[in-house]
């Protein structure tokens, strides 16, 4: 097998080209054989994070920036790249872990909403690895339900599980679990780091630390307390767009007032001390929740940060740091108060964009942005590429590995497909096609994956232009400047939803609305 280092350092140097006779002549040679594990061939770190939206991050441009203190995912855009435009395919919990893990969409792993779950029989990137030379390892959240397989070791939460004291469940102590002393972000980096220590030296190893953090309720452990405590937090520009009188959506979504009732009934679950609106106005109030929202939100992900700081310590000090491929992501975005909204599912940027980092330089030069449309369906075929794992056929989406050195092949996809199946009437059930100038989104409001779900929404489409409106504030859909635009999208809206097999047969009811699309 070519040594996949050398092919692109003699791309580099114009040494070859794709066309040289004898790269050709040997790829045809050694395709008919295994691949081999290679004695050099990269650990993997792949940590992720809930929710930990790219506006928390420090390093997107986003509004916070100047108050946000996160130097470790700073380290990492520093010397590895930051990548501008990777989404989810289905922006909830389960769904998008699904798809990193099988490399396909919702439709065709079966985990379609928050009560499905991953069948422990199906090829994921952990079983490839495993079956490829590789020790495993999954500590921390898992939110499938299933018992992992492909790991040679894993300790996971229950469920959601919890901040404080946290359950972990591991092989020997399943379903029951035990508890481990101290903050959830700082338990699952500590119980990462003897599995590091403890590991056979022999293999290389792929490692997934998932944090819990920084899923609502937003807690922190207590030597956060008092970060941000007299910052007062810039606002996004859509903060006071009140549904329906300001915001242009056509539905209310899961807005602020809703996390400031959570804020005033539950004080023993969310952060701080008591929470209470009487008497203010609904702009006074919004401002308020935001406040306290956000800044939970950020202590929440210091804890991550500061974490992420300890494993690539180890590494470091281990020597592993330069033969290891690190990447810190979150499984979606999350709004945070853009809109007036909080929580992910709609495909508008802050929901669908997964933040993503990755070091490694052997390959990536330090401070690399790439701007390409990178899906979660193509984060596991990346990873296995690296380790020179072959990929399945199965997988429906493909590594980006030239694309991070500047390679990016012609061929690169233009567009996406979004699809979110979970439905109320506030936040309904949609599919979408993106581009890098335009998104449309057809609202079909359907319960199709809920027994006794909320009633069908009436179908709405909206449209906006990201090149005049990045922040998606207008939608432009009966602007009959962008009529034509519109009905070219539905056109490729549709072909995309073939392609990767997303065909309703099941569900007469789509079908009738999908034969109206272009009517």
């Amino acid at each position: 097998m070519i040594d996949h280092n050398y092919y692109i350092m003699s791309i580099r140097s114009g040494f070859i080209s794709f066309y040289h006779p004898l790269l050709f002549s040997l790829l045809l040679l050694t395709a008919c054989f295994p691949k081999k594990q290679n004695p050099s061939s990269p650990n993997i770190l792949f940590i992720m994070s809930d929710d930990h939206t790219s506006q928390a991050w420090g390093v997107y441009g986003s509004v916070l920036d100047s108050v946000i203190r996160a130097p470790n995912i700073s380290r990492l855009r520093d010397e590895g790249a930051l990548l501008m435009n990777v989404f989810a395919t289905n922006s909830i919990c389960t769904p998008s872990r699904a798809t990193i893990l099988t490399g396909q969409y919702s439709h065709r792993n079966g985990v379609y909403t928050l009560s499905d779950t991953l069948n422990p029989g199906r090829e994921t990137i952990a079983t490839l690895f495993q079956h490829n030379g590789y020790q495993t390892a999954l500590i921390g959240k898992w939110h499938l339900k299933s018992q992992p397989s492909g790991f040679d070791y894993y300790n996971i939460l229950p469920g959601q599980g919890r901040y404080q004291d946290p359950i972990l469940r591991d092989s020997s102590n399943w379903p029951e679990g035990k508890a481990y002393k101290g903050f959830s972000t700082d338990v699952i980096t500590n119980e990462s780091l003897k599995w590091l220590q403890q590991r056979d030296k022999d293999k290389p190893f792929m490692l997934m630390t998932h944090f819990k953090a920084t899923h609502e309720p937003f807690n922190y452990p207590e030597r956060f307390g008092t970060l941000y405590a007299n910052t007062m937090m810039p606002e996004p520009e859509s903060l006071y767009d009140f549904y329906p009188e300001k915001a242009s959506r056509t539905f209310e979504g899961q807005i602020l007032e809703i996390l400031g009732k959570r804020f005033e009934d539950n004080p023993n679950i969310y952060s701080g001390t008591s929470f209470s609106l009487k008497g203010l106005s609904k702009e006074e109030a919004r401002h308020k929740i935001y406040q306290k929202f956000v800044k939970d939100f950020l202590r929440s992900g210091a804890a991550i940060d500061e974490n992420i700081g300890r494993l690539l310590a180890y590494l470091d000090e281990q020597n592993l740091l330069e033969n290891t491929v690190v990447v810190y992501t979150a499984d979606q975005g999350y709004f945070l108060g853009e809109h007036g909204l909080f929580d992910k599912r709609i495909m508008y940027k802050e929901s669908i964009k997964m933040p993503f980092v990755i070091r490694y330089p052997k390959e990536i030069n330090a401070g690399t942005k790439n701007n390409d449309l990178i899906l979660n369906t193509d984060i596991g075929p990346l990873l296995l590429d690296y380790a020179g794992i072959d990929i399945p056929k199965s997988m429906q989406g493909r590594s980006f590995r030239h694309n991070l050195i500047g390679l990016t092949p012609p061929d690169w996809r233009t567009s996406m497909y979004y699809r979110y199946w979970m439905h109320q009437e506030h936040r309904p059930a949609h599919l979408g096609i993106r581009t890098k100038q335009f998104k449309l989104i057809y609202f079909y409001g359907q319960p199709l994956r809920e027994v006794g779900g909320e009633p069908a929404t009436k179908p709405t489409w909206e449209f906006y232009n990201l090149e005049k409106d990045p922040k998606e504030l207008l939608n432009a859909y009966d602007d009959p400047a962008y009529k034509q635009e519109i009905t070219r999208l539905k056109s490729e809206l549709l072909q995309l939803k073939e392609e990767v097999g997303d065909n309703d047969e099941q569900y007469p009811v789509m079908k009738e609305l999908l034969n109206t699309i272009n009517n």
